[in-house]
């Protein structure tokens, strides 16, 4: 893409917290993530990381802290000084958000092509046959084929839902995909195709990704970066393989090493 300048950061999050009356939701967070980027945020039930990501994708108002992200003129907007139909419109454009449940961001009651059609309508585009060819072109990009194009996703196993939901997020070629925990509740086999299709699509585009996982496997196989929470509170942070094969603080320490022992 013309606009991908990787010496400038495609999202800023500068001192970004979130209360929930008098308990912490995340607590003072500030970090860059560059385009082609995969940042892996990481930690048990409960550490903040979801909340942390539904403030960075504007689906949670942030207590304080500003997120700026930069947009295809090159200019950095604060997310919450936009209008509410502009965050809509980038959410429906410029990002993508692979839920854990398929089910929460795919119409289910609509054709799996009609799911991915959607995407290609909101940025503009209204010729039937060339909707219905991306869109069938897209089901063969992760690996469904060609002829369930007028299957419902309900007809649809889990981890088919989640390969139908991830190609109706990258369609449009957005920057950036934000993804909560897109693995949980499959089975392993279904995991492990699921994460290299995944991690093959992402290099492909040189697409922006904040992956929020429990998995420090899945951290490990999708991202170059990773922050590790506890309490809302990032508690280290660094290079992926850094942070896995020589973690400093004592909760990472823990956390690895329990995984080890599995």
């Amino acid at each position: 893409m013309s606009d991908i300048n990787h010496d400038t950061p495609l999202l800023r999050v500068n001192g970004l917290s979130k209360f929930y009356g008098n308990r912490l939701g995340c607590s003072n967070v500030s970090f860059e993530l560059y385009p082609g980027e995969v940042l892996a945020i990481v930690g048990e039930s409960g550490s903040g990381k979801t909340t942390l990501l539904n403030c960075l994708a504007t689906r949670l108002q942030p207590s304080v802290g500003a997120v700026e992200y930069r947009m295809r003129d090159g200019q950095f907007r604060d997310l919450y000084r936009m209008s509410e139909a502009e965050r809509r419109f980038l959410m429906r454009t410029d990002w993508g958000f692979v839920h854990q449940n398929p089910s929460d961001g795919l119409r289910m009651t609509v054709s799996a092509g009609a799911n991915v059609g959607e995407r290609l309508m909101a940025v503009g585009e209204r010729h039937y046959g060339k909707i219905r060819e991306t869109a069938t072109d897209w089901l063969g990009r992760v690996e469904i084929s060609a002829d369930r194009i007028d299957d419902q996703p309900r007809a649809f196993s889990g981890g088919m839902r989640q390969r139908l939901q991830i190609a109706r997020n990258l369609v449009t070629a957005p920057r950036l995909i934000f993804m909560d925990e897109p693995t949980g509740g499959l089975d392993v086999s279904v995991q492990a195709r699921l994460l290299d299709l995944l991690r093959g699509l992402v290099a492909d585009l040189g697409l922006a990704a904040i992956v929020v996982t429990h998995d420090l496997a899945v951290a490990r196989l999708l991202s170059h970066r990773m922050m590790v929470m506890k309490d809302g509170h990032i508690i280290e942070a660094g290079l992926t393989d850094r942070v896995l094969d020589d973690p400093q603080a004592p909760y990472t320490q823990l956390l690895v090493s329990s995984i080890l022992q599995v």
